[in-house]
Parts: structure tokens; sequence; C-alpha cells
């Protein structure tokens, strides 16, 4: 293939070429003429499935739906339900949960395994959750433990996970009966942070655009490459360029490769597509949309596109920085690689922490300052409303603008050009502390149950609740009750920061009275 200057810069092409080309097709589906049904000059099969198949099905959906619906559960348990879904924050948890247990059904069937033999409940648990909450740590090797089956059924939990459970159940709502009922635009407006019950129908059919887009693009590049450049049978190629590439997009980090991408370390058309991939999933969707709108025009942007571009552009050159200069000389890392490759795995590893969970060297031979940058970058996260976890970069920046204005003694906090709502401000700090109590927590108990030193459970408990993924090799040894708190940790790292905030903006309320001011003393 040429020099690894010649591999990088031709990976950059294809890179831009690939974000051309998502542009260009969001834009071309957005385009009327084009997304506007034309009439076929001859009949086609199509045309029968649309007039006949299509309505058939949905004739036994109606009915078997309205089967459904005469039935009555006990009183009990209709008002425990509705309870529960009648929020739509619970209404997120209880689908995502629901999915959790439909992958744990699926992966305890034996022909889920190569082995044949029914996987234990605890591994195909814990692997549903890492699944569904697009985290990507294991107990099992994906590749050697899981069979085909089971290798779709997890990729399928991925996909499921990354897209959002309510955001899939409006888009078969929309497919099914061509219209969302109040509750389930309630759903997905608090899962997606769509900022009217109006824009859900909009919302939903452009993350499908932009998920199909940036997934086949990215699974056509590392296919090439597998093929071309690792002499693998097409079919095989077509499979470990689609499993990466909607892995990546996810931020979820499952791969099917032991070492991960260790053994491409120097590969530049796979690792920087992946990036690449990661980096626009972790964007989030809202801010994919606004820069479909004005890519060209900044100035317009609103506050949380630009404090996510910025804030996302500064912890990738930030770590990127960081983690090559701490890592240059480690033997066991980036030492024995040449300046570009240094450099290529370098940027690798700093994109990884943003919840992406593959990694190209091995984690467990880095420095304890650069295991520390990683759970820093991990625990921040990458933007809202996408495939990524942690705090978010938003609540990160929003912090730093509170101690910013305090520093300066200014009475109200403002952000380029805007001033931020007391309310938003205190969503930020709760949630920041919050998450630091659950990992804090966390790692004390596994400091207990565990002989593993603080730097490595540290680094273990920040990837389960900011749903990274990565590991430094301890996942399979923390024993039944680290998994359980892992398990606790993976989901509420995935769900706990949209729920919460959700809650938060919901209980919002309007004192009748104030109770007489008393100032203590601070510090």
């Amino acid at each position: 293939m040429g020099s690894t200057v010649e591999q990088t810069l031709l990976a950059l092409v294809l890179v831009m070429g690939m974000l051309l080309a998502w542009v260009a097709g969001v834009a071309l589906l957005g385009w009327s003429p084009v997304s506007r049904a034309r009439p076929s000059a001859k009949p086609s099969p199509w045309r029968w499935i649309r007039d006949r198949a299509v309505p058939y099905l949905r004739r036994q959906v109606v009915a078997a739906w309205a089967g459904v619906r005469r039935w009555r559960p006990p009183v009990a348990v209709a008002a425990a339900v509705s309870q529960v879904v009648r929020h739509p924050a619970r209404l997120v948890v209880v689908g995502f949960g629901a999915a959790v247990l439909l992958g744990t059904g699926l992966l305890s069937l034996p022909i889920a395994t190569e082995s044949g033999q029914r996987a234990p409940v605890l591994t195909a648990l814990f692997t549903a959750t890492s699944a569904v909450c697009v985290t990507g740590l294991v107990i099992e090797d994906t590749g050697s433990y899981w069979s085909g089956f089971g290798e779709v059924a997890i990729l399928g939990l991925i996909q499921i996970g990354g897209f959002g459970i309510m955001t899939l159940a409006s888009l078969l709502g929309l497919l099914v009966a061509r219209r969302l009922r109040m509750r389930l635009q309630l759903g997905t407006q608090a899962e997606t942070k769509t900022m009217g019950v109006g824009g859900v129908r909009r919302v939903v059919l452009g993350v499908l655009r932009i998920s199909v887009m940036v997934e086949v693009t990215v699974a056509a590049m590392l296919a090439w490459r597998f093929a071309d450049g690792y002499g693998h049978h097409a079919s095989r190629a077509i499979y470990l360029g689609v499993f990466h590439s909607i892995s990546a997009f996810n931020n979820a980090g499952f791969g099917l490769y032991r070492d991960s991408l260790m053994q491409f370390v120097n590969d530049p058309l796979i690792c920087l597509p992946i990036c690449a991939a990661i980096i626009i999933g972790g964007l989030g969707f809202p801010v994919i949309f606004e820069l479909r709108r004005e890519l060209r025009t900044p100035r317009k942007w609103s506050v949380h596109t630009k404090i996510t571009i910025g804030m996302t552009v500064t912890l990738l050159l930030g770590g990127w920085v960081a983690i090559t200069a701490g890592e240059w000389t480690n033997p066991a890392t980036l030492g024995p690689l040449g300046v570009w490759g240094k450099l290529l795995a370098g940027f690798v590893t700093a994109v990884m922490p943003r919840t992406a969970g593959f990694n190209s060297v091995d984690l467990a031979q880095l420095h304890d300052g650069t295991l520390l940058i990683n759970d820093a970058l991990m625990f921040i996260g990458a933007g809202s409303a996408g495939t990524a976890g942690g705090i978010k970069v938003t609540t990160f920046a929003l912090l730093g603008f509170v101690i910013l204005a305090e520093i300066r003694g200014e009475p109200s906090v403002h952000a380029l050009g805007r001033r931020l709502p007391a309310g938003v401000q205190r969503q930020a700090l709760t949630i920041a502390l919050l998450s630091v109590a659950a990992v804090v927590s966390a790692t004390m108990a596994l400091l207990v149950l565990t002989p593993f030193t603080l730097d490595q459970v540290l680094f273990e408990v920040t990837s389960a609740f900011a749903t990274v993924g990565m590991s430094t090799g301890i996942t399979a040894q923390v024993g039944t009750a680290g998994h359980v708190i892992l398990i606790l940790l993976m989901f509420i790292g995935r769900l706990g920061p949209v729920t919460a905030a959700t809650a938060l903006a919901l209980r919002e309320r309007t004192r009748r009275y104030e109770l007489p001011e008393e100032r203590p003393i601070v510090g």
C-alpha cells in the first residue's frame, strides 16, 4: 500500500470524501424532488408490495393491536404501569430496560454461542446491557465466544441503543400507523432533546437518514480495506465493515478482534474512518441537524452547537497532545512506532475516550498519568442527544462558565453572547455532582471487592459509567458482585443524565414565598 505517510494522506482524503458525501446525501434526501414519490411507467414487484403486501401487514398489525387493547390487566397492575409510563423520563427507562431483558433472552439461547451451550445468565445480562447502553465492556470475547447469531443480536442491540428506544418506537409508529400519539412524542422528545413536540417527526426521520448514511459509508470504506489490505473474502470483509461501522457510529466499542484495533495501529485506512464515525456520532443529532442547515454561517449557530463544537475540538486536540507526549517513549505503547505511527496511535487513543471503547494500544501498559487523562476525557464524554455518554461537554462547559462568572464577581452567567438561565446552571451542577458520587461510590465498592489497584478500578468504573467500554483487562475478573455493579453503572450512565435532566426540567416550579436570607461561610 505504500508508506505510512501515503496511507495517512489517502485516509484523510477518504474521510473528507466521506464527510462531503454524508452532507450531500443528507441534503439530497431532504430535496423535495428526490423525496417525492414518482410514478412508475410499468408494473414492478415493488408496486405489488406497496399496494397489497404492506396494506395486508398493516391490517394484521391493527387487528392484533385491537386485540391487545381489548385485554384488560388487573386494576392494580394497570395503575402501576400507568404511573410509570406517564412520565416521559420513566418511559425511556422502561424502554431501555425492556430492550436489555430482550437482549438477555436472545443471548441466553444455545445458538447464541459458538459452543452451542447456554451462556450464563450474568454473562448474557452483562453483554446485553453493554450493547443496549452502547458501552463495549465484555466478560467474554465477542468474536470468539458468540456465534454469528449472537453477534448479530449484539449488533441489533447496539443499533437499538444508539438509535434510541423511543426514537425507534416513533419510527415504527410512523411506518405502521403514520401518526404518533402524544405520549410517544413526549418520550421521544425527552430522549432526543427535541425542543418542541411538533418537531419529533422531523427529528426521527433525520436521525434515521444520518445513521444510515454514516454507517453505510464507513462500512464500505472498511470493507474495501479489509478485503484489499488483509485478504478477507468479500462477504467476510463486508460483515466486518458493517459490524465495526455500526459499533463505531453508535460509540459502542464492540469489536470482532480479541485485541480490538491493536493489530491495525499503523493502518490509517482502518483507524481514521472509525474515528470519523465516532466523532460524528458523538456530536449529537441536534448539532448535526444545525450544521446541515447553517454549516457556512457559524454566526447563526446556537450556543449549544458552539459549545459542543468548541469543546469537541479542544478536548480532541488537548487529549491528542497530552496522550502522545505522555506515551511517546513508552516501550509498551507508542515507543516502538515511527513518528507518523505515534501521531496516528496518539490521535486514536485521544478519540476513543469520547465514549467509543476501541483501542489501538494496550491500555494496561499506559502510564498512570495517561490513565488519569483518559479518566477525565471519559467522564466528560461528548455531545448531548447523540450516541455518546459521560456528563456531556455542554455540562462541563456550563460549569466552567459558572466558575468564570464567580471569579469575575458577576451576578449572572454569560456564555458566547448569551445569558444562561439559573435553572440550567443548577441542572449542570446536579448532574455533575451526582455523576461524581456514582463513580466514587462504585470505585470504593470495587476496591473492597477486588484485589485491583485504584488506577485500574477507577478506569474501569469511569469507563462503565461513561459508557465508553475501554478496559485495562480486569472486566472478566471483578467477580459476580463487581459485574452487577458495572451493569448498574452502565445503565445509570446511559440513562441517568437523560432522565435527571428531564426530571429536573419538569419539576421546575415557582416558590410562593422566600425565607429570610442568611449567608454561611464558604471556603
